[in-house]
């Protein structure tokens, strides 16, 4: 994009920002592409949605920008928010400027650079960094009207549905069951928050000298809707294997310090004052849906070539996989 035109914009509405800049793409992610924006005072980070056609309700970094700015203002470890650009002539797409936390992300969830104590403590931390969100009063920060209230899993099924349909390069046999199979199984919600919506190890930016999370990343999925959904998808690491999506299963956790799946709820409930844990198998089943969902559409976005990742490509390879298992959840839950 133009980097002068941008310079002009923050210049304008950035308070205290000067230039000259220099943008550098991060690597990670796979759905909007994201910058740090380089001046001699300070950095910057800059998320924008993707160039081409999209579909309806993705890339919504209008949203990520609102959340993040609520939350910020209760406390929660987000970045600051400096602005937003909804003037698509700026720089082609939406976009905002944030700050940029210094930290450590951890790609490998086995973290092999740290020892066993560290490790343990860095999964505690997002462990209670969770639980923390989910109790955060949603109206009281000026959310109340971020999402709807109840019938979360009959709305996230239909939206993931259609979003699955309006990909689809290839027909997958477990995810036509699934669409039918889940909506008329889905749990009744019991509770609302705030829910992240891709909650995972490499979402979350660490303090370079404690094992304490810094910054929650990655906002574009998040409403409000089932804390337990939002809780279940991040344990689906545990039932993944490491070959598939970053999972822990198979792996001696004991011994590298890693909760058990066991523990690790047991950390969240006594956080959240939850005195029982529902069976996991609708809600694993449900999560690994979603994400068959979100890689198709990765992968169809790479094939149009408007992906904002270089392996967005072989997101096309994961999404049968990733069916498979939740078909083989859903059969555990009763299907």
């Amino acid at each position: 994009f133009d980097e002068l035109r941008l310079h002009d914009w923050m210049l304008k509405y950035i308070e205290g920002y000067e230039g000259p800049l220099k943008v550098l793409q991060f690597k990670g992610g796979q759905s909007n592409p994201t910058y740090k924006i380089k001046t001699k005072k300070r950095d910057y980070v800059l998320r924008r949605k993707p160039p081409g056609a999209l579909l309806p309700s993705a890339h919504a970094v209008e949203r990520e920008y609102r959340v993040m700015t609520a939350l910020y203002q209760t406390g929660f470890p987000v970045p600051e928010m400096y602005g937003l650009c909804e003037d698509v002539s700026i720089l082609g797409t939406a976009f905002y400027v944030m700050s940029f936390v210094e930290g450590r992300i951890f790609w490998d969830p086995a973290i092999p650079s740290v020892t066993v104590s560290e490790r343990h403590t860095l999964y505690d931390s997002a462990n209670e960094t969770l639980a923390k969100l989910h109790n955060i009063d949603y109206v009281s920060c000026g959310l109340g009207d971020f999402g709807k209230v109840g019938n979360y899993f009959h709305r996230q099924i239909s939206r993931w549905s259609n979003q699955y349909i309006a990909s689809q390069t290839d027909p997958i046999n477990e995810m036509e069951r699934l669409i039918e199979w889940l909506p008329a199984s889905a749990p009744v919600q019991g509770q609302t928050s705030i829910v992240h919506g891709d909650y995972r190890l490499d979402n979350l930016v660490f303090d370079n000298y404690k094992a304490k999370v810094v910054a929650v990343l990655d906002w574009e999925l998040s409403t409000l809707g089932d804390p337990l959904a939002d809780f279940t998808y991040q344990l689906m690491q545990w039932k993944m294997p490491a070959s598939m999506q970053n999972g822990i299963d198979g792996i001696d956790l004991s011994s590298l310090g890693i909760p058990s799946l066991e523990g690790y709820v047991e950390a969240y409930c006594l956080r959240t004052n939850r005195r029982e844990f529902p069976d996991l198998n609708f809600y694993l089943a449900y999560n690994a849906f979603r994400l068959a969902a979100i890689l198709q559409g990765v992968f169809a976005r790479a094939i149009k070539g408007n992906a904002s990742n270089s392996k967005s490509l072989e997101m096309g390879g994961l999404v049968h996989p990733m069916a498979r298992l939740a078909w083989k959840f859903a059969l555990l839950a009763g299907a």
